[in-house]
């Protein structure tokens, strides 16, 4: 691969492969209270086979509010103490909201675009306005204040059904930027893409990211 200085931010279909093993291991090894990073492989009629094909799916991230997030399996509170998973359920079932996050590889963009949607306890989807009173006021402001990172609605690749996305465009812009500002004549880290682009995107959302994963990168 060419220098920093000749490349151009994407990621090819075998380096969003390699970038998503690596991502898989690092969050197992830096998390311990979210859901795991897990592939759910693809294959679409008359598409040529391809590694890619396919998602990178966490599920079932219950956010008590902006503030508080837990997962459905060895929940710990926002104070860091061990809590039963029922009582928590039970305790906030009212105000609770529960969201998966999808990772997939763009081919038009050749860049990693995060899908992800929210609902109640009982199914009922969250609409935008309600998934934006879930964020904190940090998420808030990336939004408004990014022209290239803002969320929209849109076909799940795969699933086919309409879920929330951050828009991939501008992405290899600013990944360009954050990988190559400490190596400008050294090849990007590839392996650390998905790690490196998911600390930027999943605060946007409200995703919170093990510190594990930022000392990594």
């Amino acid at each position: 691969m060419a220098s920093v200085c000749h490349w151009d931010g994407t990621l090819s279909p075998s380096d969003f492969d390699s970038s998503v093993s690596t991502l898989c291991e690092r969050w197992r090894e830096a998390n311990t209270d979210l859901p795991q990073w897990l592939w759910m492989p693809c294959h679409m009629a008359g598409a040529s086979s391809c590694n890619a094909m396919g998602y990178l799916a966490m599920e079932n991230v219950y956010h008590q509010n902006a503030k508080e997030e837990v997962s459905c399996e060895g929940s710990i509170s926002g104070d860091m103490e061990l809590v039963d998973d029922a009582t928590l359920v039970k305790s906030y079932k009212d105000d609770m909201h529960v969201y998966d996050y999808h990772i997939a590889y763009n081919f038009n963009f050749r860049v990693p675009v995060l899908y992800f949607r929210g609902y109640q306890c009982d199914g009922c989807p969250l609409k935008l306005g309600d998934i934006e009173k879930d964020l904190p006021a940090y998420s808030l402001n990336v939004l408004r204040e990014s022209k290239w990172t803002f969320i929209t609605q849109e076909d799940h690749p795969y699933l086919h059904r309409p879920w929330y996305t951050l828009h991939p465009c501008g992405t290899n812009d600013w990944m360009k930027s954050m990988l190559g500002r400490d190596m400008p004549n050294k090849d990007p880290h590839m392996l650390h893409y998905i790690s490196a682009w998911l600390s930027v995107v999943g605060q946007a959302v409200g995703l919170r990211i093990p510190l594990g994963l930022y000392k990594s990168l």
